[in-house]
Formats: structure tokens, C-alpha cells, sequence
């Protein structure tokens, strides 16, 4: 699976994530990926030069809190999400030959999305990858050309079809402040459900059902750009997404076995949804990153505190006290 997600996370990089990717956490910084549990390490250098004891803490500077070198057990932006989505489009079909047509609008899309969040080769925290399950509609809507001809399909000015689609996509994501920009990319498989077909020549007994000639299984590429408010554990998205199917809405040579034609549904989607954090998102920021270091000097400097005072007499002394 991590090999897998490596793979993806990698591709999409090179697609649209370049100068994010080659950004690396403040100098002296790393995490590591062991476990769950929190672990604080002293280093020796760490402190060199500071009495830990009587240190203001808060009164660090941003550069030194970059050179701390703090060792902890905690995955940075590796967390999980679900959320439901809704939205709106404008679809159109891609014709070849082609027709004259315009945009019609679709009312509804809808879904659940899972999201998992996680780091490409270990230390880019910029990624994921998003799965769901959505039920949406696509159609087509001809219009009248220069001439005053208007194309018709089966005796159908326009059409509407119910549709089920599964998205895979590739997640890159920037984080800041309270917010994120997203980019996604990916692949859909769907099936069409239903169709409604509108105009004065349809016959009866195909207004609401397909033909032998119809193609039903559909898949494609699917893609976008959106940005969020970050409210942890909530998280609001706002989305464009543009499908695009290779899966054509009828056998080719269904009207002529010397002249094939195609029809490609294409999509415009806008969409905002609620996602919930499942596991707990750390890490964010820079800033996110220095006050952990803060935390990380606070817990050394309550540890010390805590010590008995005669555990910290030399062993020599004692020695001599014998």
C-alpha cells in the first residue's frame, strides 16, 4: 500500500505539485514514522549553551526553534477524513461528427469521499489520495445552428442521464493559516442509471429507457481545484472538478458500419462539502513545527523540575560520603 501510494503521490507531483514537493521541514527538524506514541529525546546539543532551568522559554527566537533537533514519534499531515459532498454542474457531450449545442445545467451531484493524507518518500507532507462513491447526472442540450436546423438523437432535442461514479483520485494540498489549497487528479469508473429524453419527436418507448445500441459502463479522467477552512476536527471544502469520459453513449456503428460516431459527456461540477478529521491532524506549519518545539523545551524543563534533588548529587560525592 505505501509502495502504491508513493507511486501516486509521486506522479502527481510532477503534474502539478513540483514546487511544493522540493520544500523541506525547517533545518534540523525531522519526524519519524515509528509508531503512535509520543517520545521526546534530549539531544545534547540541543541546549548547548543554555541553562534549561532558568531558559524563558517564550522568549526564543523562531530561528533558534528552526535548529532544534526534535525527534518525535508524531506523523506530520498523515490523517484520515470523510465528508459528504454536494453540488452542481453543466454538462455538454463531445460529438463526433459534431453538433450544434449548448450547456445544460445539472441540478444534482452528490457523494462521500474518504481522504487519507500522508507523506511522499517520508518527509514531503503535500499528499493523498481521495476514493468515493457519487451519484450525479449528465446530459445534452442541441440547439439551433446558423441554418435553422436542430440536430436531433433518436428524435431527442436534449436528454438526461442519472449516473454512479467511484472517483480515484491523487490529492496535492498546500496548507496555511486556517485554510488549504487543493489540487486533484484522477480516474472514474460509473455506470448510467437512467435516461430521460426530451422533445417533440422522441417515441414513447424510449423517452425513459435506453436502447440495445446505448453503452451504459462509463469511465474517464476527473480533475480540479479548490481550497478549504480548516476547523479541526472540521473541514469545509469548495471544489471545480471537470469530468471528462471516454466511455461514448452508444456503439459507434450503430447508425453506419462504414461512418463511426462517438459521444464523449463532459462535466463542469461546483461543489462544497463537510469532512470530519478521524485521527488527529499535527504538524501543519512552521509555526505548528516551532510551537511543538517550545513544547518539546517545556517538557525537559518539567521533567528536570520534577527530579528529586538528591538524585542529581555526583556519584563521586557519594562515594565519598560512604
Amino acid at each position: 500500500m505505501k509502495g502504491v501510494f508513493n507511486i501516486i503521490a509521486a506522479a502527481a507531483a510532477i503534474l502539478f505539485c513540483l514546487p511544493p514537493a522540493f520544500a523541506q521541514l525547517p533545518e534540523g527538524m525531522s519526524v519519524d514514522d515509528g509508531g503512535t506514541s509520543e517520545t521526546v529525546e534530549r539531544q545534547d546539543s540541543t541546549m548547548s549553551g543554555f541553562d534549561i532551568e532558568t531558559l524563558d522559554i517564550d522568549a526564543l527566537s523562531d530561528s533558534y526553534l528552526d535548529s532544534l533537533d526534535i525527534n518525535k514519534d508524531i506523523p506530520i499531515n498523515d490523517y484520515t477524513m470523510i465528508g459528504f459532498q454536494y453540488g452542481v454542474g453543466i454538462s455538454q457531450v463531445s460529438w463526433n461528427p459534431t453538433m450544434q449545442q449548448r450547456f445544460r445545467f445539472v441540478p444534482v451531484n452528490f457523494g462521500f469521499l474518504w481522504t487519507r493524507y500522508g507523506k511522499m518518500f517520508g518527509y514531503m507532507p503535500y499528499f493523498g489520495i481521495q476514493a468515493g462513491v457519487f451519484f450525479g447526472q449528465e446530459g445534452y442540450q442541441f440547439e439551433e445552428d446558423d441554418e435553422g436546423y436542430t440536430p436531433t438523437l433518436e428524435g431527442a432535442t436534449g436528454a438526461i442521464m442519472n449516473v454512479v461514479e467511484v472517483p480515484v483520485m491523487a490529492h496535492c494540498h498546500f496548507d496555511f493559516w486556517k485554510m488549504k489549497l487543493m489540487v486533484n487528479l484522477g480516474l472514474f469508473g460509473g455506470y448510467r442509471l437512467s435516461i430521460s429524453r426530451f422533445g417533440d419527436g422522441v417515441p414513447e418507448s424510449i423517452r425513459n429507457s435506453f436502447l440495445d445500441t446505448d453503452r451504459r459502463f462509463d469511465y474517464g479522467i476527473k480533475g480540479g481545484a479548490g481550497f478549504a477552512f480548516v476547523f479541526d476536527p472540521v473541514e469545509i471544502h469548495f471544489t471545480a472538478m471537470y469530468k471528462h469520459s471516454f466511455g461514448t453513449l452508444y456503439e459507434p456503428d450503430y447508425y453506419s458500419q462504414y461512418y463511426y460516431r462517438y459521444a464523449y459527456p463532459t462535466n463542469f461540477i461546483f461543489s462544497v462539502g463537510v469532512h470530519f478529521q478521524l485521527t488527529k491532524r499535527v504538524g501543519k506549519t512552521n509555526h505548528a513545527l516551532r510551537r511543538e518545539a517550545k513544547e518539546h523545551l517545556g517538557l525537559i524543563k518539567s521533567l528536570q523540575s520534577a527530579v528529586p534533588a538528591e538524585s542529581a548529587v555526583p556519584a563521586e560525592s557519594a562515594s565519598e560520603t560512604e
